[in-house]
């Protein structure tokens, strides 16, 4: 049994008007760069069993367009405060705690964290994982607790830019 992971970071978000980080919106290009990617990983013919996201309203957004591309309910969306301003620990602990029935699951956070974890999985090097980008990989292991000491494997690093 595996288990895969879809790291996204959020799509283009609009400027911050005032000084409140978490309630900038997405931009009309991060909305369609969102539809874009969310249509990508179903061209690929990819089941997710969870959608996991940060509260901020850029990464939210982004996961909810991607979960209605995938025909899942909002409701359905499980919001994580630690991966707003997320570091290294912050992703492991999410993982570790998710239940074991799951196989599948896309993580929607914000840089510097996502591309840190990213890189800290030892499977591949990113400079920087762009607005909507994808970082997929498997473990190998049927326990998300054991996770960190599993077997890793890069299954593709998509973004919108890649054509």
């Amino acid at each position: 049994m595996m288990k895969t992971i879809y790291l996204v970071r959020h799509a283009k978000a609009e400027r911050a008007e005032g000084n409140n980080d978490e309630d900038r919106k997405l931009s009309e290009k991060g909305k369609l760069d969102a539809r874009m990617m969310a249509k990508r990983l179903l061209d690929r013919e990819i089941q997710i069993d969870t959608f996991i996201s940060s509260p901020a309203k850029r990464a939210l957004k982004t996961c909810k367009i991607f979960a209605e591309s995938f025909n899942v309910q909002n409701e359905s969306i499980i919001e994580v405060p630690s991966l707003y301003m997320p570091d290294v620990t912050d992703f492991e602990k999410v993982l570790q705690q998710l239940d074991n029935n799951l196989t599948s699951i896309a993580l929607f956070s914000h840089n510097n964290g996502i591309t840190d974890f990213a890189n800290s999985l030892d499977i591949a090097t990113i400079d920087n994982m762009p607005t909507c980008s994808i970082f997929a990989f498997s473990c190998e292991t049927e326990q998300w607790e054991t996770i960190l000491d599993a077997k890793k494997n890069l299954l593709f690093f998509d973004y919108p830019k890649i054509v």
